[in-house]
C-alpha cells in the first residue's frame, strides 16, 4: 500500500487531477479511482481523497485570487454557506449512501453539458438583481452534495455562476474555487477527527496535486473562456460516461 511506486504513481495521478480540478472540476475522477486500485477501503480512499484534494483547492483558490479571477464581494457568502452545507452533507454521508443520487447526477450533468457547448453571446458580466439572493441556497445545495457525494460538482457551480451572475467560463472556474474549497475543508475536518483520512498517502498527493492547481489556474487565467469550455465538455463528459457504467453494470 505505501511502497514508493505505488505512492509516487498516486501522486503523478493527483497532479493531473490538480491541473484539471482548477480549471473544470472533475479531479476526483482521476484520483479516487486510482486510490481504490491501490486497495484503499472505499471509506478511506474517500477521505483520502478530500485530504489531498483540499491542498489543491487552497492552491487554485490563491492563484485566482492573487489574479484578480475572484469576486470578492460575493466570496465570504459563498464559502461560509459552501462549508456549512459540505459540513452537514459529510455527517449524511455515514448514515446513507450515496448510489440512489446517480441517476439525478446523470442528468444534470448532461443539462450542465449542453448549457455550456451552447453557442451564445459573450457575456457582460451583469448578475441578475436575484443572484446575491440565489447565492446561499446554490452554494448550500452544492456544497451538501460535495460533501455527501460529489462528482461534478465544480462543472455544476462553474454553470451555476454564468447563469446568476452573467460570470464569464473563466471567472466562474475562480468564483467556483470559493465554494469548492470551503466544501473541502470542511468535509476533510470531519473524515480527519474521525482517523479515516490515510496521511501517508494523502500528504505526498496533497503536494502534488497543489502543484497541479496552481498550473491549471494559470492556464485558466492565461488561455480564457475557449480554453475553459474545452475542458469544462471533456470533464463533465468522463463524468457522464463513468456514472453511467456505474448504472449499467449494478
Amino acid at each position: 500500500m505505501e511502497a514508493l511506486h505505488v505512492v509516487l504513481l498516486l501522486a503523478l495521478a493527483s497532479f493531473a487531477a490538480g491541473v484539471v480540478d482548477a480549471i473544470a472540476g472533475g479531479g476526483g475522477l482521476i484520483t479516487l479511482p486510482a486510490l481504490l486500485a491501490a486497495g484503499l477501503p472505499p471509506q478511506i480512499a474517500l477521505a483520502t481523497n478530500k485530504g489531498q484534494a483540499s491542498f489543491g483547492a487552497v492552491s487554485s483558490f490563491t492563484s485566482f485570487w492573487l489574479r484578480d479571477g475572484i469576486d470578492r464581494k460575493r466570496a465570504p457568502l459563498g464559502f461560509l454557506c459552501g462549508f456549512t452545507g459540505s459540513l452537514a452533507g459529510a455527517q449524511v454521508l455515514l448514515l446513507v449512501k450515496p448510489e440512489p443520487l446517480k441517476p439525478v447526477v446523470l442528468v444534470l450533468l448532461i443539462l450542465a453539458a449542453a448549457f455550456v457547448a451552447w453557442p451564445r453571446k459573450p457575456s457582460e458580466g451583469k448578475p441578475h438583481d436575484w443572484a446575491m439572493i440565489a447565492l446561499p441556497p446554490v452554494a448550500l445545495s452544492l456544497g451538501f452534495y460535495d460533501g455527501f457525494f460529489g462528482p461534478g460538482v465544480g462543472s455544476m457551480l462553474i454553470v451555476a455562476f454564468v447563469l446568476l451572475f452573467g460570470d464569464t467560463l473563466t471567472r466562474a472556474s475562480g468564483n467556483a474555487k470559493v465554494v469548492n474549497l470551503a466544501s473541502n475543508l470542511a468535509a476533510l475536518g470531519l473524515f480527519a477527527a474521525r482517523g479515516t483520512v490515510l496521511w501517508k498517502i494523502a500528504l505526498p498527493m496533497a503536494a502534488a496535486n497543489a502543484t497541479g492547481a496552481f498550473v491549471g489556474a494559470r492556464l485558466a487565467v492565461k488561455r480564457g473562456d475557449r480554453f475553459v469550455r474545452v475542458v469544462v465538455l471533456v470533464v463533465v463528459g468522463a463524468l457522464v460516461l463513468k456514472i453511467g457504467w456505474d448504472l449499467v453494470r449494478r
